[in-house]
């Protein structure tokens, strides 16, 4: 028995989908899938509660999407450091996390699910695509669970992380070509029968695991949250997660104040930053892109644009774009505190040190660890 059951839906065509079935995208309109899914009322843990759970994403196991006894995957991810920068800037360290990136947090949920279904016998094996960090996060999560997977990377893709997704009995594919040729050949793979298309951009599962990212400021800072989240943006998926951990705190009355989400992309690849200033509701098709430090954000046509863009005016909240020299200053300024951070990693430390920080307080997520990199050049 595959056991408690929710369903994906289309945002866009309200078209639904058993979560047991493996179509990874809505079939009118190939989009991807939300998940029909809201903590009950009332039903979300108490700060004093928490204090004796389990050290793992699944401490807040009320606000994640229910799951059979036994598939709770986990490495003893998250709970990561919150630690002041300055007097008004934190950042949230989540290149601490077991793979050393926070992919981690939307792994768990995949591993889980797919776990789930391995063992009613829907799957045979897992496929994913990623510029690196969420491959090793599948890899790793999978490998937990004694799964089989498959893990396509952009040709050039950084020799550590590819050494890094092997050495979890991962295979490897490199495609030949950016990312998005990358994630064509991924889908291609997931359409082949028993394949489980563990996408951290089509499938929900990863939002909501990326939304404890919220959960645990919020515990951190007593049951309150920041004035400011600055989120790096590629495919969105730590801000989407963040924007439904502000809903699901605020609507259960666990929080007065609702932080503006702020969203970081490299100036070389910025279709959403084009968007939302222009004050459109939508992206107009691929951007142009040039090489950029910040692979992990270089998405020229992220499929939930739409969502991000609105998940951002509904806090108040901008884009905000950093040069490549901004980038490396960031990273090495950082490394000087003490904090060696990926390139794509210090985008948003970078944007705070250019922009005025809001008035309160702001926190920055350090999303990736630079020995999986080095040092930018």
């Amino acid at each position: 028995m595959l056991g408690p059951m929710t369903a994906y839906v289309c945002p866009n065509c309200q078209v639904h989908s058993p979560t047991d079935a493996l179509t990874w995208c809505c079939p009118k309109c190939r989009g991807p899938w939300d998940l029909e899914f809201t903590p009950a009322p009332s039903s979300l843990p108490s700060l004093p509660s928490l204090a004796s759970r389990v050290n793992s994403l699944w401490r807040y196991a009320e606000a994640l999407p229910p799951m059979p006894y036994g598939t709770e995957v986990t490495l003893g991810e998250g709970r990561t450091p919150l630690v002041p920068l300055t007097d008004s800037v934190s950042a949230k360290l989540d290149f601490l996390m077991p793979t050393l990136s926070f992919k981690d947090r939307g792994a768990v949920m995949l591993a889980a699910h797919a776990l789930r279904l391995a063992r009613a016998g829907v799957l045979d094996r897992v496929v994913a695509d990623s510029s690196g960090n969420a491959g090793t996060a599948i890899a790793a999560f999978g490998a937990r669970a004694g799964l089989d997977s498959l893990v396509y990377v952009p040709e050039g893709t950084s020799p550590k992380k590819l050494e890094q997704i092997r050495a979890h009995g991962a295979r490897v594919v490199e495609v030949p070509g950016d990312r998005e040729a990358t994630a064509r050949a991924a889908r291609e793979a997931a359409d082949s029968p028993g394949t489980f298309y563990a996408s951290h951009v089509y499938n929900p599962y990863f939002l909501h695991g990326t939304k404890t990212y919220v959960y645990e400021l919020w515990e951190e800072l007593g049951g309150r949250l920041p004035d400011t989240i600055v989120v790096p943006v590629g495919n969105g998926t730590l801000l989407l997660g963040a924007a439904l951990a502000l809903d699901e705190l605020h609507r259960q009355g666990l929080t007065d104040n609702r932080p503006a989400l702020v969203a970081v992309q490299a100036e070389a690849v910025s279709p959403l930053a084009a968007a939302f200033h222009a004050g459109a509701d939508d992206i107009d098709g691929p951007a142009p892109s040039h090489p950029t430090l910040a692979e992990g954000i270089a998405i020229p046509a992220p499929p939930r644009a739409r969502q991000i863009l609105r998940a951002v005016r509904e806090t108040g909240g901008t884009f905000l774009t950093v040069t490549e020299d901004q980038i490396r200053t960031a990273q090495r300024d950082l490394a000087a505190r003490g904090l060696f951070v990926e390139a794509t990693g210090v985008a948003c430390w970078a944007a705070v040190g250019a922009n005025p920080p809001r008035p309160g307080l702001t926190v920055v997520p350090l999303c990736g660890a630079g020995a999986k990199t080095g040092l930018a050049r």
